[in-house]
Formats: structure tokens, C-alpha cells, sequence
């Protein structure tokens, strides 16, 4: 069994897994725009060439994705991504390129349970938490 986090981005899935390639190095393993679908029932006019289903890997998860309704104002709340990383570099790397026009909650720290720990919301309202371990 697993579980695997699914974003409906309304709209910007395209410019976020371009975003997140460049942020993580994420690579998509799948997409599928809705012009794609063997059933086009209920494709909204003009949303052909929007993505209606992606899969990113992230190190060694999958996190899917898609435009959804494209409704344009993604929300995301109650639920935060986590991303664990070696060592303090790249953990202050990849927290900076999440950051980059986002939201930073709680800056990159020592805690009692990482290295370094810090939370941030990216510029699609998605919520992250950066951790190196010990």
C-alpha cells in the first residue's frame, strides 16, 4: 500500500512542474493533457492543452498533479509536503528554491529533531517542510 499526495493546481500544473524540476530537480514521469482523454466528456472549452494528469518524481517519491477544474485559485491547506534531504547545503538549497516567490513561515534552523528545519508555502500555495536529519 502507499499513499501519494495529489495536487490540483487550477491551472498553472505546467508552470509548477517546471517550477519544481528547476526548485528539486523533479522529473515528470508521466503527463497527459485533457485533449489526450479517450472521453472528452465534461473537457471545458478551451482547456484542451491543459495537463489532466501528471506524475513528478521527487528523489524517491511520486507526487501526481493536474489542472483539475482549472479554476485558477489552487487551495491547499491542512497538509504539508516534507522533504528530507542528506545534509545542510542542500537543504538550504532546496529550501531557497522552494522559497523563490513564496512565503517562508519558519527559516532554516537547528531543532532538536534535524540538522536544519524550515517551513515555507511556494508561490502555487503549496506548504513545505525542508529537513536535513542528524
Amino acid at each position: 500500500m502507499q499513499i501519494q499526495p495529489y495536487l490540483f493546481l487550477e491551472g498553472r500544473c505546467e508552470e509548477a512542474i517546471e517550477f519544481y524540476r528547476s526548485a528539486v530537480g523533479a522529473e515528470a514521469s508521466m503527463l497527459m493533457r485533457f485533449k489526450e482523454a479517450p472521453d472528452q466528456t465534461g473537457m471545458t472549452p478551451g482547456n484542451s492543452e491543459k495537463v489532466m494528469h501528471a506524475a513528478l518524481k521527487i528523489g524517491d517519491s511520486t507526487v501526481l498533479m493536474s489542472d483539475g477544474r482549472c479554476g485558477g485559485n489552487p487551495s491547499f491547506a491542512g497538509f504539508s509536503l516534507t522533504l528530507s534531504v542528506a545534509g545542510e547545503a542542500e537543504a538550504a538549497k532546496v529550501f531557497d528554491a522552494l522559497g523563490a516567490g513564496g512565503q517562508v513561515t519558519m527559516p532554516l534552523a537547528k531543532t532538536f529533531f534535524a540538522s536544519q528545519f524550515g517551513m515555507l508555502t511556494d508561490r502555487f500555495g503549496v506548504m513545505w517542510m525542508v529537513m536535513a536529519e542528524l
